[in-house]
């Protein structure tokens, strides 16, 4: 079997990415499957795109990206599936999927786990909002062999245009990366801890006033790794940035993981990724109940499930007091990961999607 990945950014870089199908390259590879990336972006552009300016440099990273999926197209022949991670150009409409699917007749595997079918403008791409033709989801549905959907409602969505729409969770190298468990019990500041793109920053800003409160009955350190610092009023505040090379170890000093969301549309498609790297690592996780959060975690079995400001304290406050209670939840947090979301207990669901 001969795949081709047509992917937004470059390998190695993008959580979605990394977290969705990148795992499983190896396992294809040991399978006897061939396959080959082709990343939109390039890395000089990649480097670039999310800081202020380059205007010039980004508009050039754009067209060197168009250039490389035209000159593409001529090894599409050569390949039995082509999976397509969210889309095969970030602005305009669906040519490439259209020639691929229509002209060339091949299989398509469409992935996303995001509600990409809706607007999510923010300062770092509102100057693209606006060709970035998002309608084009419901035409890529339509002609893929199979949609990849990280949660059930995106694949509700997804089953309006393809009955071939089916839940592919985002998944947790347990065995390679995240293999490794937080001792609950180690002397030392308490850490409640998230992490995240600068993109989903707002979401603490609701568990802002529960944080302030119990920083001045608890000593704790509200640890943010991300991209970009936080500018929240809160004393116990340590802003860390984020790296893959020590991605795991910054991890691991969290002793209790935090995803709050809000109730909208664009959350409904999220699908529990900063509880799924909390859980692995043997680390309760705090969330709200939205998108597949509440597949993920279990209230009060590895983990809580906090609707209200109140539950939000309550939830906290027991953790703060009871390093037995981390440690229990903890170890049944990463007994889910492991049987639900780990890529080896997801491989063979992976693997279906090329039948």
């Amino acid at each position: 079997m001969r795949i081709l990945f047509l992917v937004p950014y470059p390998p190695g870089r993008a959580p979605s990415q990394r977290f969705r199908f990148e795992q499983y390259l190896e396992l294809l590879t040991q399978a006897g499957h061939h396959w080959k990336m082709a990343p939109f972006i390039s890395v000089a552009t990649w480097d670039i795109l999310y800081k202020p300016g380059h205007a010039l440099a980004k508009a050039t990273g754009i067209l060197g990206g168009f250039l490389r999926r035209l000159l593409l197209l001529a090894s599409v022949p050569g390949y039995d599936f082509v999976f397509v991670h969210r889309e095969a150009s970030p602005i305009g409409p669906p040519v490439f999927e259209w020639l691929i699917a229509k002209v060339f007749r091949k299989k398509i595997i469409y992935d996303f786990d995001d509600a990409i079918w809706l607007a999510n403008t923010s300062e770092a791409n509102k100057i693209v909002a606006g060709i970035k033709w998002h309608q084009k989801v419901d035409s890529i549905c339509r002609w893929a062999h199979k949609v990849s959907c990280g949660n059930a409602y995106l694949r509700d969505y997804a089953r309006r245009f393809n009955p071939n729409a089916l839940v592919n969770p985002t998944t947790i190298d347990t065995e390679h990366l995240h293999n490794q468990v937080r001792d609950q019990q180690q002397p030392g500041r308490l850490v409640i801890g998230w992490t995240g793109t600068h993109s989903t920053l707002k979401y603490l800003e609701q568990v802002v006033p529960v944080l302030a409160r119990l920083e001045q009955e608890f000593d704790f350190e509200f640890r943010v790794i991300s991209n970009q610092p936080p500018q929240l009023p809160l004393r116990s505040l340590v802003f860390q940035p984020w790296r893959k090379e020590t991605e795991i170890a910054d991890l691991l000093g969290f002793h209790v993981g935090l995803m709050p969301l809000e109730d909208d549309r664009w959350a409904k498609g999220k699908c529990a990724f900063k509880a799924l790297q909390y859980m692995a690592l043997g680390e309760p996780a705090l969330v709200s109940p939205v998108g597949m959060n509440t597949e993920v975690v279990t209230d009060g079995y590895n983990g809580y499930v906090c609707a209200t400001l109140p539950e939000w304290e309550a939830a906290l406050r027991r953790l703060l007091q009871n390093p037995t209670l981390r440690a229990e939840l903890g170890q049944k947090a990463r007994q889910t990961i492991v049987s639900r979301y780990s890529v080896a207990a997801n491989w063979p669901n992976f693997l279906a999607l090329f039948s």
